[in-house]
């Protein structure tokens, strides 16, 4: 298979987008980065990451340039962008959703925001991410638990977690007695690696990569590290 360089697979991402990739010290880390990680070991190479507009990276013309061999950029899979660059199997579910009190009038985002209501998010995930680009000001817990703990106490309105995470905790009869989940948001569904279209031979092994990470425990160790929670549900291999 050949690479843009020898000995390297070089991912051109855009800077920041935490968790998924960011600066730490001399270093850009991150969940995309240590999913990349997992292929270039499979390559038996290193990872070598660029940060380019993020333009650049969903119009495919980075790929076709050569200026990178993939792209890693929380980026989310569309039929448009699949015009433009190949993805791999999904490798992220960013679906979210908002859970308030009962009665609460809450439908959107909007009325959060229009009410001046106090929103809980938990730290580090797409959700905080989601919703601080929505121009809102979230209070940050450090965990889910603490996060329904908040809501439940009053510290915060309404709260926007995982939309499987919303839907578990609704299955448990002293939150469904007060608590419902009043909107979805489309965060983008699912995030994909993109390669040159036509690169069938690398798309096969990052494919093959996010298989068996999701089917090993890989996967899980990784989304823990970076997320501080388990995915929910718990991954199960792409179908092929």
């Amino acid at each position: 298979m050949a690479l843009v360089a020898p000995g390297k697979i070089t991912t051109c991402t855009n800077v920041p987008y935490e968790p998924f990739q960011f600066r730490q010290g001399d270093k850009t880390v991150g969940f995309d980065v240590d999913i990349v990680d997992l292929v270039a070991k499979k390559l038996g190479v290193r990872q070598e990451i660029i940060d380019i507009d993020f333009a650049a990276i969903k119009s495919g013309a980075a790929l076709n340039s050569g200026r990178c061999d993939l792209a890693a950029a929380g980026m989310t899979i569309t039929p448009d962008r699949e015009k433009n660059l190949a993805f791999s199997v999904p490798y992220f579910d960013a679906t979210q959703a908002l859970m308030a009190p009962k009665g609460s009038g809450i439908t959107s985002l909007d009325d959060v925001k229009a009410k001046g209501l106090r929103l809980g998010a938990q730290a580090s995930t797409t959700g905080l991410d989601y919703v601080k680009g929505r121009g809102l000001d979230p209070v940050e817990f450090a965990d889910s638990p603490k996060e329904l703990l908040g809501l439940q106490t009053g510290q915060v309105d309404v709260i926007v977690q995982d939309l499987p995470v919303v839907l578990t905790w609704l299955k448990k009869p002293e939150v469904a007695a007060k608590f419902e989940m009043v909107a979805t948001l489309d965060t983008g569904e699912q995030y994909g690696i993109g390669m040159k279209k036509g690169n069938t031979a690398l798309k096969k092994v990052v494919d093959e990569t996010i298989e068996q990470a999701k089917a090993d425990g890989t996967y899980t160790q990784i989304y823990k590290k970076w997320f501080g929670t388990e995915p929910t549900p718990a991954p199960t291999p792409a179908a092929s």
